[in-house]
């Protein structure tokens, strides 16, 4: 039979290399199809298949009535498409094969190309990789909240990349209808609306930028109780001199680095090719561990690499040290005070009015976190994790469900366990 490739971007298919469609019909066919295709390659245990092919509802006898799926499945896309492996079906095809791993692929090449200076490229290939998207994310899973957000916030990544590759090409005008309207959907994405004043300030509609700033800063008061993000801000100063001078002026200079990075007072040396196979890892992942057994040097490597990251991160570095918390259940907390978003104290006149209005939102470390993390564009390092690697885990999966613009960089001697953890191991230095 001809070879296969499967499409999950959208509703689930099965098509032949002239793409022609191979039936696949039945909403639990189609489910199972995506399960396995999600992890193509890979074998998936029978309970996991079971409770994401029936949603949590599983029939009396499930192993036999995946058995007889399975079998449905091989008849339409021929007995060898499916393996049996101990434990559970393996779905016998390259991750090439599936749309959805294609993208993640072109996705990490575009990235690199972008952050590498080549807009020409980049533009190409995120180009290609948003043609593999018909429509939402596992469109047949009967429960696939979590799963298909993660998707849709890497998505909108890649979105963001290739607007940022127009305008480094001139193309301001063709990108403001589309960012117009991702703006509209994403108010509060600071790094869309940036890319939207950017592309009316190069198309020379400067009065219409400076509107729409104070729509976004009105927008943020109103709905976080924030002002706009550093790069917005730097932004901002740079359309009123335009105002000021139609004839223009030269640049603002860039915002003051935004984090909590302390200046290293050694020289850094033996480690430029793995800065760089990190510095790539993070503009395709969102979560990028570096593994390795205590002394190897995981610590100086992430913060050398995220300094090389600081210029496309407005909400800026930040370090959370988890080597001194014992207690599990302080993580949120320990990284709130990284971050600097601890509660603040009020006193004085109207402060209990103050603190009443705010109290349910404070009392969440996790939510205070994810509001103040969902700002802007930033890179959280969580350093010596594997004391806590289960609750720095659960925290880390939460914020990036929940924060499309956060990137988190980990140290640890152990994985954490989180979908799509992109593992670097480090070895110590001869």
């Amino acid at each position: 039979m001809d070879p296969v490739r499967y499409r999950i971007l959208g509703t689930t298919q099965a098509l032949r290399t002239d793409g022609t469609v191979v039936p696949v019909g039945g909403a639990r066919l189609r489910a199972l199809l995506t399960v396995l295709a999600l992890r193509a390659g890979r074998t998936v245990p029978v309970g996991l298949l079971v409770e994401e092919v029936w949603g949590g509802d599983p029939p009396a006898d499930a192993p036999g009535a995946l058995q007889a799926l399975v079998g449905r499945l091989r008849r339409a896309l021929g007995a060898d498409a499916v393996a049996s492996d101990e434990g559970g079906y393996r779905l016998t095809a390259a991750p090439d094969d599936v749309d959805l791993h294609r993208f993640e692929r072109l996705a990490g090449e575009g990235l690199r190309a972008l952050a590498d200076g080549d807009p020409d490229k980049a533009a190409v290939v995120l180009d290609d990789a948003l043609a593999l998207w018909h429509g939402p994310a596992l469109a047949d899973l009967p429960d696939r909240a979590a799963e298909a957000a993660r998707r849709d916030t890497r998505r909108l990544d890649v979105l963001r990349a290739r607007h940022s590759a127009a305008l480094a090409l001139g193309r301001a005008e063709q990108s403001l209808p589309e960012l117009t309207a991702l703006c509209d959907s994403h108010p509060l994405d600071e790094p869309l609306q940036t890319l939207r004043l950017r592309a009316l300030r190069d198309a020379g509609r400067t009065a219409e930028a400076l509107d729409a700033y104070e729509d976004v800063r009105r927008l943020l008061a109103d709905r976080l109780g924030a002002d706009p993000g550093a790069e917005l801000r730097s932004l901002h100063a740079q359309l009123l001199r335009l105002g000021d001078d139609s004839a223009g002026s030269a640049p603002v200079a860039d915002a003051p680095a935004v984090g909590n990075l302390r200046a290293c007072l050694t020289s850094f040396i033996g480690r430029e090719g793995d800065i760089e196979t990190i510095r790539g890892d993070l503009t395709a992942a969102r979560l990028v561990t570096l593994l390795g057994p205590g002394g190897a040097g995981k610590t100086r490597l992430s913060q050398e690499a995220a300094e090389t990251l600081r210029h496309a991160m407005p909400g800026g570095v930040w370090l959370a040290e988890l080597a001194p918390v014992d207690d599990p259940a302080a993580v949120p907390e320990a990284v709130l005070t990284a971050v600097g978003a601890r509660e603040t104290v009020l006193y004085g006149a109207g402060a209990e009015g103050i603190r009443a209005a705010v109290a349910d939102r404070l009392d969440d470390p996790v939510a205070r976190l994810a509001e103040h993390c969902s700002r802007s564009r930033m890179l959280l390092i969580l350093d010596n994790c594997e004391h806590v690697a289960d609750a720095a885990a659960r925290l880390t999966e939460e914020l990036l469900e929940r924060c499309p613009g956060l990137t988190v960089l980990a140290t640890s001697r152990e994985p954490l366990g989180v979908p799509g953890d992109c593992c670097r191991p480090v070895e110590p230095l001869p």
